[in-house]
């Protein structure tokens, strides 16, 4: 059968690309290779999938550090208020949590999933699952159809690709849309892993002192070669026995990638106490342990900070618990209260790409129309989701950056099944 428009994969964008293109009446189908579609967004956001976030456009693409700036055009046309009235018609009722993250009102991902499948259901989209792509045809610049792995050819005047990256293989990211990415001349830049954890060789992390320690609301900085902050988050963050993760971890990890292709180690710091100033914190801990003479460092500072990290900051100080007022010395304690604002440490890179939450690098954004999705070198050919180099926060963002242009790859899809315009 002849399809107008042809969506390879069905993870987020690709079943907002196959919605869109049949919504604008194209007869449309959605091939993916797994058993079932929505297998990302079903264990997205803990199993309650964070389908957007309801910022600024502007505080939306500041939190899309990897190329943001591509998708004003797209967020022009379609907009996380438009996803969310999206979901809403589809009678999925969303929350707003912190940081302005949206949520489900049930808390359940597979609601999202079965709200989208009902969707295609309802728009009559023919859908294979279980069916891996093999190539996309390509004849005289313009898009012919897409081989499956059965050797089955399948004739589409337009094909989306949606297959994501790298990253979370086991929902069926591996890759495979590169290689026809560039089989019609495109661009594939660097890949690497972004939302990971950090990883360290420091004696704390291998004798794993501090594993599974959380600070809250904490500074965790990347530092360059002069050490000075790359890039600073303010979030929570926890040891483990091979670094860091969490939040601000994860936010942290795409910029220590790019600094260890100058380094072999990129340093580094945490400020547990970021709202503090340095000297106003020393005379406060100063007086406390003059008001308490007789009392043990440690359990006049008690509650400072988390006990594991006041402990073994103190011993980095060279301070021993028991000490009391009268046996600390100031250089001793102003120690201290520096490494409460700047502990240093080494790290040596982060968990693979297969262990990240997001892929870097991906087909150039410089060969994609920032307002259709569609390839600048072949015609009929379409990009959406996680394939292209746009990368983001987690919390919303990259989901949002999926659907919208999901949204714009399918529509433009069918238009130009509709018109059979040529790339201007």
């Amino acid at each position: 059968m002849n399809y107008d428009v042809a969506v390879i994969g069905g993870g987020p964008s690709g079943l907002m690309a196959a919605i869109a293109a049949a919504e604008n009446g194209a007869n449309v189908l959605l091939v993916d290779k797994g058993e079932k579609l929505g297998r990302k967004l079903a264990i997205s956001g803990g199993g309650r999938c964070n389908v957007t976030n309801r910022r600024s456009i502007e505080e939306i693409i500041k939190n899309i550090p990897g190329n943001g700036r591509f998708l004003y055009g797209a967020f022009s046309q379609f907009n996380n208020e438009d996803i969310i009235r999206f979901f809403e018609n589809l009678g999925v009722r969303l929350k707003e949590e912190d940081h302005g993250r949206m949520f489900p009102v049930s808390n359940r991902a597979q609601d999202v999933v079965n709200a989208l499948l009902s969707e295609l259901k309802r728009l009559n989209v023919t859908i294979k699952t279980n069916h891996p792509v093999e190539n996309i045809e390509y004849s005289e610049s313009r898009v012919k159809g897409i081989w499956l792995k059965n050797k089955t050819f399948i004739p589409a005047k337009a094909v989306v690709v949606a297959v994501g990256g790298k990253s979370v293989p086991h929902t069926g990211s591996t890759g495979d849309g590169y290689v026809w990415a560039k089989k019609a001349g495109h661009t594939v830049t660097e890949l690497f892993p972004t939302e990971v954890p950090i990883t360290s060789n420091e004696p704390f992390i291998r004798t794993k002192q501090l594993q599974g320690l959380s600070l809250r609301d904490a500074a965790l900085s990347v530092l360059n070669q002069k050490g000075r902050p790359i890039i600073t988050h303010k979030m929570d963050f926890i040891f483990t026995h091979f670094g860091l993760s969490g939040p601000a971890a994860l936010r942290c990890s795409q910029f220590v990638v790019k600094q260890l292709k100058k380094e072999k180690t990129v340093t580094l710091s945490i400020d547990a106490l970021p709202t503090e100033n340095e000297e106003n914190l020393f005379q406060h801990i100063w007086l406390n342990l003059k008001g308490e003479p007789k009392k043990a460092v440690k359990n006049v500072l008690k509650g400072l900070l988390p006990e594991r990290y006041l402990l073994f900051l103190l011993e980095e100080s060279e301070i021993d618990h028991s000490m009391t007022f009268s046996q600390l010395s100031k250089d001793k304690l102003r120690q201290f209260v520096r490494l409460v604002k700047d502990f240093r440490f080494e790290a040596n890179g982060t968990l693979p790409i297969e262990k990240a939450f997001v892929t870097g690098g991906g087909v150039s954004i410089k060969e994609i129309d920032p307002k259709t999705m569609a390839s600048k070198l072949m015609n009929g050919l379409y990009f959406c989701g996680e394939i292209l180099d746009i990368h983001g926060y987690t919390g919303g963002y990259n989901i949002t950056a999926a659907l919208v242009t999901g949204r714009l790859a399918g529509l433009y899809a069918s238009r130009y099944v509709e018109k059979g315009e040529p790339i201007s």
